[in-house]
């Protein structure tokens, strides 16, 4: 049962993300950059805060001194602002197809970090799995978008940021672990709007938007925290491919996207890759691996 539960998380939680990126990306047209991550992370500090005050818990708990937690936080900022990047300058349809690398990049972390056993199989996976997002990139065409790079760096981001929320203290609720992610969101966009031009007054449009993908992303965000904490990695992450899903559809019906079948192509290769890593996972040592997560 928890694992339907936290695939069904899952799902929910991509679906959110995948209406995030529409709204943010809308609002990064007049709103610049670090200005939308900034109230965006201000948003969603402020969500979570009451969520954590309405529980009865504390904001802050000494649990989130822990090393595990700054390295959380290296990984947020890391894929917020370098997706974020990618969707203001890149199309969402490709920086949602990039993204879906991340469960491979999640099990290769898990494995690594956790100790599950890798076979020669699914290094080899995990080899065509990243070939995938070669071809999405192109590197070696005229379709080659350097925006592309910065998806990646999102991407690795946001493996890194799971798996250290799979290693986070059990002391710590999912609503803390909410403020935590969101609040490191505000100096960084602080930081960058400075470096990279300042700030505007947004207009009525783009002001609702980041405040409805606030809104969204503080349930995706919770979903999908919810949804690492409680199944097995191996189950649980499969379900992220329903983002590209989402996000094609999306991309799609708002922005009147075109996908290429070198596009289409890779993002095939990554979901099969990913699936036949995660599907080659034994049950058991995951199991094992889940209660030594929970242990430490």
């Amino acid at each position: 049962m928890d694992n339907i539960r936290g695939s069904a998380w899952m799902v929910l939680a991509m679906l959110g993300f995948a209406i995030e990126d529409t709204l943010l990306k809308t609002a990064t047209a007049a709103v610049p950059v670090g200005q939308t991550l900034m109230l965006f992370g201000a948003g969603g500090t402020f969500g979570f805060l009451l969520l954590t005050w309405r529980r009865g818990e504390r904001a802050f708990a000494p649990e989130a001194l822990k090393a595990t937690l700054f390295t959380r936080a290296i990984f947020e900022i890391t894929g917020r602002l370098f997706f974020l990047l990618s969707l203001a300058l890149n199309t969402l349809s490709s920086t949602s197809a990039i993204l879906q690398a991340t469960p491979i990049a999640v099990t290769l972390g898990a494995a690594v970090l956790f100790g599950e056993r890798v076979s020669w199989q699914r290094w080899l996976a995990i080899l065509i799995g990243f070939v995938g997002v070669l071809m999405i990139i192109q590197p070696s065409s005229e379709a080659f978008q350097v925006t592309s790079i910065l998806a990646i760096i999102g991407m690795i981001g946001f493996a890194g940021r799971d798996l250290a929320t799979r290693a986070a203290p059990p002391a710590l609720s999912n609503m803390q672990l909410g403020v935590y992610g969101f609040g490191v969101l505000i100096p960084t966009g602080a930081l960058y709007a400075f470096w990279s031009g300042g700030f505007v007054w947004p207009d009525l449009y783009s002001g609702l938007s980041i405040a409805a993908g606030t809104l969204v992303g503080i349930g995706a965000y919770y979903s999908l925290t919810v949804a690492m904490r409680t199944g097995m990695v191996s189950v649980v992450t499969p379900f992220r491919y329903s983002r590209l899903l989402f996000g094609l559809l999306l991309g799609f019906i708002i922005f009147d996207e075109s996908v290429d079948a070198m596009t289409l192509a890779g993002s095939a290769i990554i979901v099969l890759s990913g699936l036949y890593i995660l599907m080659g996972n034994s049950p058991r040592k995951a199991a094992v691996t889940k209660e030594a997560t929970e242990r430490a």
